[in-house]
């Protein structure tokens, strides 16, 4: 157990090895079995649980949202491991269509070759060719965490059982009429030159200008001429086909069915009333391009105008356009605003900020483009996604995301799934050209079943999203036997998925649907949605910013067990947590106390024989009842997947109430004189609480406290590995519970406390005795009697008087605890006018924060919104800083 930390200055020590620590003892988790499904043991024996994990790119390397979600996941598992449950995490990686293409054509361009060049076939070896490269890097980085995935059993969604998956699925949703290819406006990038799902695309401010164009009346009316449109899009003005007003303005009634000449382009075309129209946006009338514009393209439909697509594939002007084909869009819009100025048809140009979209990928700006492409028709699907979650069955946490998915859901359109892409699941769509035939099919078909002449393949490949949507059941044996697979028998459907919330709608939901039609069941019970990982300044971590945090580096500086334990600290119900490296440092320091106070628990083991605890001291007691406490709201944080509250829990046992306290209980009994039999029932205790504290701490640190386990003198021969030791049983540990013991050594430390805090604030030696008067109420001074040795012994007192009725000495500080007050003598030893100040500090104090609430629950908003126990807890609080203030007002006063 060798010391990381820099006593002197507590910064990062950079010679310590992590790593070198923390890889045997994962070599051996996984060499023993470990990470694959055993048997389990007791009770829940009979009750799997699997996680699969958000596939990551294979394009990818660990970054913080990863360390963070895998944290979780490995957290989850590995409890529900010690659980007794037959436990397995499900790992593999996604073949990221149009990432890993964007990689590979760069590799290639580096080369001076391109992939049209070299042809598909040759591209997409290249891929696979990257795959095998890179595609471990992230899995090597995973393993460095601790995570204890199945890394025997390790999936990729282009293997040949999930492409198979892939297929089946797309060919059943196509005979079941679920699915359809159609011309439809979709998002195209045109640098990538494929369609990009609205969820994939991103929003981007950008200072803009409204043009106002002036499109001349076919029949003008008296002195007026032409109709004035505003548009942030002049160039798409080749491709109008009509100008649409609504039906209520007043202003521009009488021209519906009229026309107008389109300049330019010399194209007559209608004036039409639609609902759409929003009459104070611009001037009214709103130039319709049904091929680039969703909203025009509905508008389009409704009133039977004709769709001209003016943009090839790349977003230049197609042939036909005179000097403006060939332009692309931004060298277009110049031109075209150039030719109106001249025909005297630019009526002004105004300033106007507006979100535009773009590529996810390449962050050029998306062209809505109609196209001809799949579609998944999810009016069929979403129904049964959305009542499995109304029902509870699938259960979101934080809870607020529920509606979020139900939302997204109620509003979600057909679903564009083919990708002009080469790297992916190819579109299992046979046509023959010969007599028209053409099909689904799982199986490739090279000669067409009708006329026998050769078919061809469609040339796109499936959103990644599609292939993804499977990844809860296609890994786990569904492709060959279905829902009668031995794994999908045994442990389908799953618990947790943990995810980001930014891939909620992407992912999330499709599985849901996905798991809906070809399971009949949930893909999994809980969903977590994490924080995103942000800056310490809250902005998003990115490249750009030079803001990202590595997590290797923070694994080389903290350990894994630091980094793990001080992400978990962080995680509040928050949508986003503020990275804060403090926290790592904190719970890098904590790994090391654990580590301290292991190894003062195995020096003072002469003549340990092992047998049952024995909690026979208040202090035994205490420590028990704490412990018995602690499993209990453990169990609750991890079942209800509050993990920082659970990190806080730890943190405040371990530290302080085993460590500070009852270790320090222990030296007195563990000393050369003590009594024989004592001792030993010390030492079984520490050992017990030690090894017990170690069990809940492993889930989240499980290096440091595999590396205690296996130098504690227990009995290991049915866990000899603390990764599959049994979790403590709170129902077990209940019969410890001990409220007069708790409130006993509770009051014993509150008056240590003060004794040691007085000493240091007024620089009073330790080795000077104190006179003690404690003040209670008749039982809690009774209690605290029955613990005068502790006191006496721990505090170096002179004398110690404890009691109801008992006066404030002259001359003496107070502090003021949870129903007592501790006076200390300080006459001939401090200065009493410093003691006036600072009672008056705390007075100021105390009636700031009570002020602070009264406010609050005066508040008649904050009574109506607040839950009930939150009020409660706040009047409770304010009776608190009331009696301390009445308190520490009283002793001002006997001071004078």
């Amino acid at each position: 157990m060798a010391d990381n930390t820099n006593e002197k200055s507590g910064a990062r020590k950079i010679d310590y090895d992590f790593a070198a620590h923390e890889r045997p003892l994962f070599e051996a988790w996984k060499d023993a079995g470990y990470f694959q499904r055993g048997e389990g043991f007791g009770a829940k024996k009979g009750q799997p649980y699997t996680i699969v994990i958000p596939p990551p790119n294979i394009t990818g390397v660990l970054h913080m949202g990863h360390a963070l979600n895998d944290t979780i996941q490995d957290t989850c598992i590995r409890r529900a491991r010690m659980q007794g449950r037959p436990a397995r995490w499900i790992l593999g990686t996604d073949h990221a269509g149009i990432s890993t293409q964007t990689k590979v054509d760069k590799k290639l361009a580096d080369q001076g070759i391109s992939r049209l060049e070299i042809g598909r076939e040759a591209f997409v070896e290249a891929c696979y060719d990257w795959y095998k490269e890179y595609g471990t890097t992230i899995v090597n980085q995973i393993k460095g965490m601790g995570c204890s995935c199945d890394y025997d059993d390790e999936h990729f969604t282009l293997e040949p059982a999930y492409v198979k998956a892939v297929r089946k699925l797309f060919v059943d949703w196509y005979h079941d009429d679920l699915i359809y290819k159609g011309k439809r406006i979709v998002n195209w990038c045109p640098h990538c030159t494929t369609s990009i799902s609205d969820d994939e695309a991103e929003y981007v401010d950008e200072a803009g200008h409204l043009w106002y164009l002036r499109y001349p009346l076919t029949e003008p009316e008296g002195d007026l001429e032409y109709l004035v449109v505003a548009t942030t899009r002049p160039e798409t003005m080749l491709g109008d086909t009509g100008v649409a007003v609504n039906p209520k303005d007043e202003r521009f009634k009488h021209f519906v069915g009229k026309t107008v000449k389109l300049p330019l382009v010399d194209r007559e075309i209608p004036i039409f009333a639609d609902w759409h129209v929003d009459m104070e946006f611009g001037t009214g009338c709103v130039k319709t391009t049904p091929a680039h514009d969703p909203n025009d393209w509905a508008m389009g439909e409704r009133n039977g105008l004709e769709r001209i697509n003016i943009f090839d594939e790349t977003a230049h002007v197609v042939d036909g356009y005179g000097k403006f084909s060939g332009m692309d869009r931004d060298e277009a819009r110049e031109a075209v605003v150039a030719a109106f100025d001249e025909l005297g048809l630019l009526d002004h140009v105004e300033d106007h900020d507006h979100a535009v979209m773009t590529c996810y990928r390449c962050h050029s700006k998306l062209e809505p483009w109609e196209s001809e492409q799949w579609f998944v028709a999810v009016d069929g699907l979403k129904r049964d996604a959305a009542r499995v979650v109304e029902d509870g069955s699938i259960q979101f946490h934080p809870e607020r995301w529920r509606q979020v998915y139900l939302d997204w859901l109620e509003n979600l359109k057909d679903w564009c799934i083919s990708r002009q892409l080469w790297w992916g699941h190819r579109i299992p769509m046979f046509y023959c050209d010969e007599c028209g035939w053409e099909d689904a099919s799982v199986e490739d078909i090279e000669a067409c079943p009708v006329c026998g002449k050769p078919v061809r393949q469609d040339e796109d490949v499936l959103d990644t999203w599609f292939s993804s949507q499977l990844w809860p059941f296609a890994t786990m044996g569904w492709t060959e036997e279905g829902v009668d697979a031995p794994e999908m028998r045994a442990a389908y459907p799953t618990q947790v998925l943990s995810t980001a919330r930014d891939i909620m709608g992407l992912w999330v939901a499709r599985m849901v649907m996905a798991s809906m039609y070809c399971t009949e069941q949930i893909p999994f019970e809980h969903v977590i949605i994490h924080p995103t990982v942000m800056a310490a300044d809250g902005k998003p971590m990115s490249k750009s910013r030079g803001n990202g945090v590595d997590p290797l580096r923070l694994m080389e500086d903290y350990g894994a067990d630091g980094m793990r334990f001080g992400l978990l600290m962080q995680v509040t119900g928050a949508q986003d947590l503020k990275f804060n490296e403090a926290k790592l440092e904190s719970s890098r320091n904590f790994a090391n106390k654990i580590r301290n106070a292991a190894r003062f628990v195995m020096m003072n083991l002469d003549g340990y024989e092992p047998g049952e605890p024995a909690p026979s001291t208040p202090a035994d007691r205490w420590i028990f009842s704490r412990l018995a406490g602690l499993v209990a709201r453990l169990d609750a944080a991890f079942d209800g997947f509050e993990f920082g509250e659970a990190t806080r829990e730890l943190y405040a046992f371990f530290w302080n109430e085993f460590c500070d306290w009852y270790i320090e209980f222990s030296k007195a009994r563990l000393g050369a004189g003590a009594d024989p039999a004592d001792r030993l029932a010390c030492q079984r205790n520490l050992v017990f609480v030690l090894d017990q504290a170690l069990r809940l701490l492993h889930p989240i640190m499980p290096f440091v406290t595999e590396e205690i386990y296996q130098e504690l003198p227990i009995d290991r021969e049915g866990a000899p590995y603390l990764i599959g030791a049994a979790w403590p049983d709170a129902q077990e540990l209940a019969k410890y519970a001990d409220a007069e013991a708790e409130r006993a050594i509770e009051m014993v430390c509150e008056t240590v406390s003060a004794i040691r805090s007085t000493r240091a604030r007024y620089g009073i030696s330790p080795k000077s005795e104190l006179a003690v008067v404690v003040k209670a109420d008749e039982a809690d001074a009774a209690l605290l009697e029955a613990q005068r040795g502790l006191i006496e012994g721990m505090g170096n007192t002179a004398s110690l008087a404890i009691g109801a009725q008992v006066e404030k000495p002259a001359e003496s500080s107070a502090v003021l605890g949870a129903g007592l007050e501790v006076y200390l003598v300080l006459s001939g030893l401090v200065d009493l006018d410093a003691e006036r100040e600072r009672l008056a500090k705390e007075q100021a104090k105390l009636a700031a924060d009570a002020g602070k609430l009264e406010k609050k629950l005066s508040n008649p908003g904050f009574l109506a919104k607040a839950a009930p126990e939150i009020v409660e807890k706040d009047r409770a609080k304010h009776a608190e800083l009331a009696d301390k203030l009445a308190r520490v007002e009283a002793q001002l006063a006997e001071l004078g």
